[in-house]
């Protein structure tokens, strides 16, 4: 009886301290990781909750000239400054686009980004642009003379002062 009880109890000792394999994973796209790589300017920021720039448009609806919220967005660049780098615009996916400045002018953009996504993060605001400001741009983005002279009135606009700025590579 000893021998058969020391028996079992060998038995479940090799089979409890037995590995356990484990079957490949085939085709489980749900546990692959993609990690992004992002260059960044101005403050530092992580890409973690950021909103789209569709959902961004939704809350620009909702404000007046004058308000102001933080925010941090993900969007495609529409255009850069062309000069320097020193503002672009962002399409909101909507038909709208939001004029992207750099706090206290404390870094620029490279001019070749043009369609690359971009998180920023910062305070979303309505603004009213003068005509001297939107004549400013439009040279900056080298607009013709025709073009410019054309700018005679104010204009109500979606804009973004950006601490920070994450470009994706």
């Amino acid at each position: 009886m000893k021998n058969y009880i020391l028996t079992i109890a060998l038995a479940i000792t090799v089979f409890a301290c037995k590995e356990e394999k484990k079957a490949p994973l085939e085709a489980d796209t749900t546990s692959e990781i993609t990690q992004v790589e992002y260059q960044s300017f101005g403050d530092k920021i992580i890409a973690d909750d950021a909103i789209a720039a569709k959902s961004m448009a939704e809350h620009y609806k909702n404000m007046q000239v004058g308000d102001s919220i933080p925010s941090k967005m993900i969007a495609k660049v529409s255009e850069v400054c062309k000069a320097k780098g020193c503002w672009m615009t962002l399409d909101l996916e909507n038909g709208e686009e939001v004029m992207v400045k750099f706090k206290d002018y404390a870094f620029f953009m490279p001019k070749d980004i043009d369609g690359k996504e971009v998180i920023i993060n910062g305070n979303a605001y309505i603004e009213e642009v003068s005509v001297d400001d939107q004549r400013h741009y439009a040279e900056d983005k080298g607009a013709t003379q025709e073009e410019i002279a054309a700018i005679t009135a104010p204009k109500r606009t979606y804009s973004f002062e950006a601490d920070g700025v994450l470009l994706k590579q």
